[in-house]
């Protein structure tokens, strides 16, 4: 059996040898991440080399996620600052700093890195910092300063993270720093650009619109994930899966902007909507936590990411598991197993075609080679795809049988890599249809079919372009 839910794997200096790659993608890493809040261009770069050689020695379609850092607000301070509960505390931001002046009522002040961002605070607002590990909420607001209650104390040191869940922050999540890593990794040729801070379609298209300029084209761009991790973001979120590609439940800034307590609701939520508007959805952070310092997953964490697989999530991630743990493979590794463990039961089998809006009369038929499949002898979906369109909509009916998908598009083979269930495979043959039956031999080759068994055939577009023409039985 091949697992059908994809592992995103990020990397780091654990993982980064040609050796460690090798095994992160025979053990199951489908999309490697490489998260730009760390490393240099010239240290991502090679990894990215490194990845192409292997996916070309190993035959196998691997994925490249870059994922943009986007703005951050965080603290600025000379020496630590001591919070108690109770008291209260000034807070203003650089283009504010000389009105940030320490009083008897307030004597103690912090700053944020972000210019003007107090305009956007308002009365009753939580600001949280380091991960909310301390809160404090706003009581007054004059020229740029707050004046703040402290709600959960502690000591704020410098350069530490910040959220403000309520507010409607007027900050671009596109930063000087951002436009130059997409300038780099669209020069390396990525299948996927993460971008995060994400509140509307519209921050979406800015970012698409940015990288059609810079590639001087509108075509074969890298997939946009948008992550999804503010509050804002929740409330928007009909409108953002409108505009991206796909979608990422960023779990870690998602818990501290929304209750915690909330989180796996909301991932099932995300990941329901996502399928209805045919977008890939990844769920991330923490999945096999522990395993950065522990050989096994707890009970726990093997519970989540069987969760994420029940759910029919395309794909499940790892962070600091593989990119700076003690056991990157073993990680990697373990993920599979749950996947595989999973898929195996009843729990996963869907019993009713996924609700899909949109897509009319393409849609009907795309499920009506589903239903054949569905009601048939056959082992296996095969089918041809350009834009990897009949893929992705075929993949979202989440079939029980294989599906094999061939095409002569080099991006669209990397990117199938997220679809759940797709199986892609490469070619250069002009005529998909007569690629097909390459395809077919390959597949047979691998012992994956057999001579006389039966196969749902689906032609994503015939020559001379069009819409799919052909779903039929073959047999092989």
């Amino acid at each position: 059996m091949v697992k059908k839910t994809k592992i995103v794997a990020t990397l780091g200096l654990v993982s980064d040898s040609k050796e460690v790659l090798k095994a992160l993608i025979e053990n199951g890493m489908n999309v490697a991440r490489l998260n730009f809040s760390h490393g240099s261009h010239e240290w991502h770069g090679s990894i990215i080399k490194t990845i192409r050689e292997l996916s070309a020695e190993l035959n196998v379609n691997v994925g490249i996620l870059a994922d943009l850092q986007g703005p951050r607000i965080r603290t600025v301070v000379d020496q630590p600052v001591e919070m108690k509960v109770g008291e209260q505390i000034l807070f203003g931001d650089v283009a504010h700093e000389d009105k940030l002046v320490p009083s008897e009522i307030a004597p103690k002040a912090i700053l944020l890195d972000v210019p003007k961002i107090t305009d956007d605070i308002e009365i009753g607002n939580e600001i949280l910092i380091e991960d909310g590990l301390m809160k404090v909420v706003v009581k007054e607001k004059q020229e740029g300063i707050l004046v703040c209650q402290v709600v959960d104390g502690g000591t704020v040191k410098n350069h530490k993270g910040v959220n403000v869940p309520d507010a409607k922050l007027n900050i671009d999540p596109i930063t000087t720093k951002d436009e130059k890593d997409l300038r780099f990794v669209l020069g390396q040729d990525v299948d996927f650009v993460a971008m995060s801070f994400v509140s509307s379609g519209a921050n979406i298209e800015s970012l698409r619109d940015m990288m059609k300029s810079i590639l001087g084209r509108e075509d074969n761009l890298p997939q946009i994930i948008a992550k999804i991790e503010r509050k804002e973001a929740i409330k928007n979120l009909d409108d953002i899966l409108e505009h991206t590609d796909a979608v990422m439940v960023a779990r870690g800034d998602l818990g501290i902007e929304i209750e915690g307590t909330m989180v796996a609701v909301l991932q099932k939520q995300i990941v329901k909507k996502s399928l209805q508007a045919m977008r890939p959805v990844i769920v991330a952070t923490q999945m096999l936590d522990s395993m950065i310092v522990n050989p096994r997953p707890t009970r726990a964490e093997v519970s989540d990411v069987t969760n994420a697989v029940v759910d029919h999530a395309d794909a499940v991630m790892l962070s600091g598991e593989s990119a700076s743990g003690k056991y990157p493979i073993e990680s990697v590794r373990a993920m599979k197993d749950i996947i595989e463990n999973t898929e195996a039961s009843v729990f996963d089998d869907v019993k009713h075609a996924i609700a899909l809006d949109g897509y009319g009369d393409f849609k009907a038929l795309i499920k009506s080679a589903y239903d054949l499949a569905k009601h048939s002898s056959a082992k296996a979906i095969v089918l041809a795809s350009v834009s990897g369109f009949t893929a992705r909509l075929m993949s979202h009916f989440r079939p029980q049988q294989e599906l094999y998908v061939v095409t002569n598009n080099k991006k669209t083979y990397n990117q199938l890599a997220l679809v759940w269930g797709a199986n892609a495979f490469y070619t250069e043959e002009a005529e998909l249809l007569k690629a097909i039956d390459g395809m077919i031999d390959e597949v047979k080759g691998k012992e994956l079919l057999k001579s006389g068994e039966r196969v749902i055939m689906v032609l994503g577009m015939v020559p001379g372009g069009g819409k799919m023409q052909l779903v039929g039985v073959k047999e092989v």
